[in-house]
């Protein structure tokens, strides 16, 4: 029973990191992305740009310039902003903005609502028949629009997400393994749109959807864009991303904030987990698959881990190869520590800093999940760090 517990747990972590991504390489080889599109500027239709903000003084102003400087058609713009108490000069800065433009509709808060309950206000201001979702720090090309809202010629299609580039290439810290290790995720994305319009979360950062099939964020959820997402599979819409849409910021990779960033989101992972458990059957389907081992397994990742871990420990003496593995597991555990050693004299190795970036995110999850049995009681955000 011990070695089939461990190799149930070895299996799900090598399927969800390994396994799954050359499937969906094998199946994506054969299929093509969404060609039903907006042949003209004349048939694109209006779209409303939805953004929370909190303290954004340093990015807004490039965001709202960046924005209109695109060629979507200015008339068939609206940029709807919602202050969060920001106490910063973020107000000033937009109001200005607002004064001169009319496409630009402003709300301040005098109380902190959180973003989830900011989208939720300000989308009953919007007038458009696509909801472009976006963060303060991301910044369009002129193209980025156009190539969200194209594929919603098809009526098929009920969410498109952006394609997120760090520019951040420093190698001090994460940030060379946090643009990895999107850069990746968003390729599977890709290739889950493309083989079954089933994107499995769009980054909040960057999406667009149909505003017939927005639904509005439960009070406390923290990881909204997510929940959207599932929302329009829900209604048998497909989600797909679309990797011309370009759009970028700057991740630091600190450390520290990327693990606060991560728990956060492990929180709000489990309130989607329980809120769309039914859609994990029947497993055979694409839906229900690319939840599974894209999403699920890694949520439970940390759990995993611990479960190899101990039941690889139990069996040290049973055969050479057992023990084998388990050194080999203590030694990879190891490996943040020594990096964390290395740092300090600012060494920085770049295969080390990738094996502790896989344990932090994990302990991040794990943390996560306890938050999450705890209760999540909010989910007002405080921005993590990014350069400008």
């Amino acid at each position: 029973m011990i070695q089939v517990i461990f190799l149930i747990s070895v299996f799900l972590l090598f399927h969800s990191y390994v396994l799954y991504p050359l499937i969906l390489n094998l199946l994506a080889r054969s299929k093509k992305q969404n060609l039903l599109i907006y042949p003209s500027e004349d048939e694109l239709p209006i779209i409303s740009i939805l953004l929370a903000a909190y303290n954004e003084e340093k990015v807004i102003q490039k965001k709202i310039e960046t924005t209109f400087n695109t060629q979507y058609p200015g008339h068939k713009i609206e940029l709807l902003i919602g202050s969060d108490k920001s106490t910063d000069n973020t107000n000033s800065i937009i109001e200005q903005y607002a004064l001169k433009d009319i496409r630009i509709k402003f709300t301040t808060f005098s109380s902190r609502q959180g973003k989830g309950n900011i989208l939720n206000i300000i989308s009953k201001q919007a007038n458009g028949q696509i909801y472009v979702l976006t963060d303060a720090k991301v910044f369009f090309t002129p193209k980025t629009l156009f190539e969200l809202v194209k594929h919603f010629k098809n009526p098929q299609i009920g969410m498109v997400g952006g394609n997120l580039i760090n520019k951040n290439r420093e190698s001090h810290e994460i940030a060379v393994q946090e643009m990895t290790f999107m850069s990746r995720e968003i390729k599977m994305k890709y290739q889950e749109g493309v083989v079954w319009g089933t994107m499995m979360g769009a980054y909040g950062a960057c999406y667009a959807i149909r505003s017939k099939n927005w639904r509005p964020i439960p009070e406390g959820f923290s990881v909204e864009d997510f929940y959207m997402t599932m929302k329009v599979l829900q209604d048998k819409k497909a989600c797909i991303t679309e990797l011309k849409a370009k759009c970028f910021e700057n991740v630091p990779g600190l450390l520290q904030e990327e693990f606060r960033r991560k728990v956060r989101i492990s929180a709000g992972n489990f309130q989607n987990l329980i809120a769309f458990r039914r859609m994990l059957w029947p497993p055979w389907k694409g839906l229900s698959f690319s939840f599974l081992s894209h999403k699920v397994i890694r949520w439970i990742g940390p759990l995993l881990l611990i479960v190899a871990f101990i039941s690889n420990g139990v069996l040290f003496s049973k055969n050479i190869i057992y023990k084998y593995l388990f050194i080999c597991q203590i030694a990879l555990l190891l490996v943040p520590f020594l990096d964390y050693i290395l740092r300090k004299i600012q060494v920085h190795v770049v295969l080390l800093r990738f094996i502790t970036h896989f344990y932090g995110m994990n302990a991040a999850l794990l943390t996560g999940l306890f938050k999450y049995l705890k209760g999540v009681k909010t989910n007002v955000w405080e921005p993590t760090a990014r350069n400008q």
